[in-house]
């Protein structure tokens, strides 16, 4: 099980939009989800248009008269996702645990009792760097910053940094955080300069996929519901579900790599000996004119839909190309072009995809 706090002290940067879409996203691939609405505005609570007189309040305070378990307040939301409601009580929290004893640890202690069968648990954090943040921070080993395309955004990371750093020294609890560039508007130049700064800012800490702009998002938590719900075809429904594919396909490149070195080496070498003969690699060479862009990408069936350096094309006289070596088969595969998803303008053979859209195909 997994569990992946979503932080960052300002408030309006889609850190809620974010919790919510992603287990969303996440579900809609099979995994079994919790997300713990730690937030006492309780915006995602209300973004699911979910009601209860019990909520994480509840299961946290030791005050309460009215205790509950984790277990009895969390609510179904969609098949394979469930929530663990908030409410406005949750900001008496903070006072009743300052005087004792590892309040840092409330939240930790609770999951750690919780049995139940979640792949992953989702924290929505408040907009602050208190107690209850600390409490998400100590009780994962991820955190997800969504952050946007700003200067200030780029200094709030900093404060929330220091922040883990601290509990790693004091704790000695050990937390990595990934970068998630949100709210992109691709038709702005600016967007773009401040994606190169945090790029170079954070490296390898940022996620390959960027969530654009799309009113869709805001007017789906309006209806109570989350994006798939709402609108399963529009770019912000596509990019959530590319950031939960980009989540689970590292999960599953993590576990093999943890697989014993003698017994991965003999799978490949039985890999190798049985199965390349049979098939010959077939260079393809694909182009893009687009003289004008910053960046090109070809992604497909063939490299798992995923924007990395190995899927960047080459700018050469105001055309981009790449060349890659693919087994027999169809694969389906799009441009993306300083953000912006295209279909091959000089490849007649398309087939429609799953958000209405034309994906281009190529057969060896």
């Amino acid at each position: 099980m997994r569990i992946i706090a979503i932080a960052n002290q300002k408030g309006g940067c889609g850190k809620t939009t974010t919790a919510v879409n992603l287990a969303a996203s996440l579900a809609s691939n099979n995994k079994k989800v919790l997300l713990i609405d730690l937030d006492p505005q309780a915006h995602a609570t209300l973004g699911l248009n979910i009601k209860s007189d019990f909520n994480i309040y509840n299961v946290l305070s030791k005050l309460t008269p009215n205790k509950a378990k984790l277990a009895e307040i969390i609510q179904e939301v969609d098949a394979n996702f469930d929530i663990a409601p908030s409410g406005i009580v949750l900001s008496a929290l903070e006072q009743e645990l300052a005087g004792e004893i590892g309040r840092e640890s409330r939240l930790w202690e609770t999951i750690t009792d919780f049995r139940n069968n979640y792949d992953f648990i989702l924290i929505d954090c408040p907009p602050n760097l208190g107690l209850l943040t600390i409490n998400a921070i100590r009780a994962t080993d991820e955190i997800i910053i969504p952050v946007e395309a700003s200067k200030f955004a780029i200094v709030g990371i900093g404060q929330l940094i220091d922040i883990i750093n601290l509990i790693r020294e004091r704790l000695n609890h050990i937390v990595e955080y990934r970068i998630l560039l949100v709210n992109f508007d691709s038709r702005l130049r600016h967007s773009f300069t401040m994606l190169d700064k945090i790029k170079s800012t954070f490296k390898n800490k940022l996620f390959s996929t960027i969530v654009h702009v799309n009113v869709k998002l805001k007017e789906a938590q309006n209806n109570g519901t989350h994006i798939l719900n709402f609108d399963k075809y529009c770019r912000g429904s596509k990019d959530y579900f590319s950031l939960s594919r980009e989540i689970i396909i590292e999960e599953e490149k993590d576990d093999k790599i943890k697989e014993p070195a003698d017994a991965l080496k003999e799978k490949m070498e039985k890999v190798l000996k049985e199965e390349l003969p049979k098939f010959k690699l077939t260079e393809v060479s694909l182009l893009f004119a687009a003289p004008d862009a910053k960046q090109v990408y070809v992604v497909g069936d063939f490299n798992n839909w995923k924007l990395d350096e190995s899927s960047l094309m080459n700018l050469e006289n105001g055309s981009w190309s790449k060349k890659m070596s693919l087994l027999p088969g169809r694969y389906r595969y799009r441009f993306v072009m300083d953000g912006q998803w295209l279909e091959d303008p000089n490849n007649p053979s398309k087939a429609i995809n799953p958000y209405g859209q034309m994906d281009s195909l190529i057969e060896i």
